[in-house]
């Protein structure tokens, strides 16, 4: 079998692996792999492979990898998911009540319910949202209350 094709075979198996580890380290050594596939293919000879595929591979580590990291994590301090909802504001769709209502929430819709369980919200009413519980919005109205029940 050509040296070339087991170069390439090898970065296949390495970036198969990568896409199970989102480590950032596999595919590095599979584009040093591939680099000495490329050295092979055009008469490089095996002892060229091997220096081209280490020099590939750690020249890969230390300026892709770093930036490569760097643009898919998340910054410190990013909220995600429903917790990043907490804090927006939210127009109430259906009268919100402690226990019901429905509010315009991140351009989808949502059920809601009154953080202030005397506090009944009209349809209209701009609101904020204080949590996220399950898939409820609870909200409350930070002007003046609007009809409280007992």
């Amino acid at each position: 079998m050509a040296d070339w094709l087991i170069w390439l075979i090898i970065a296949g198996v390495l970036t198969a692996a990568e896409a199970a580890s989102m480590t950032f380290v596999l595919i590095m050594f599979a584009g040093g792999a591939l680099a000495a596939s490329i050295t092979g293919a055009l008469g490089g000879g095996v002892l060229l492979q091997c220096i081209v595929a280490v020099v590939a591979t750690i020249a890969l580590l230390g300026g892709v990898r770093p930036v490569a990291r760097r643009h898919l994590a998340p910054g410190p301090g990013t909220t995600t998911g429903p917790e990043a909802l907490v804090g927006q504001q939210a127009i109430v769709l259906s009268e919100v009540t402690a226990r019901d209502g429905r509010v315009r929430l991140n351009g989808g819709e949502w059920s809601a319910r009154s953080y202030d369980e005397k506090q009944v919200l009209p349809a209209g009413a701009v609101v904020r949202v204080m949590a996220i519980s399950g898939a409820t919005a609870v909200v409350l109205h930070e002007g003046p209350y609007f009809e409280t029940r007992s």
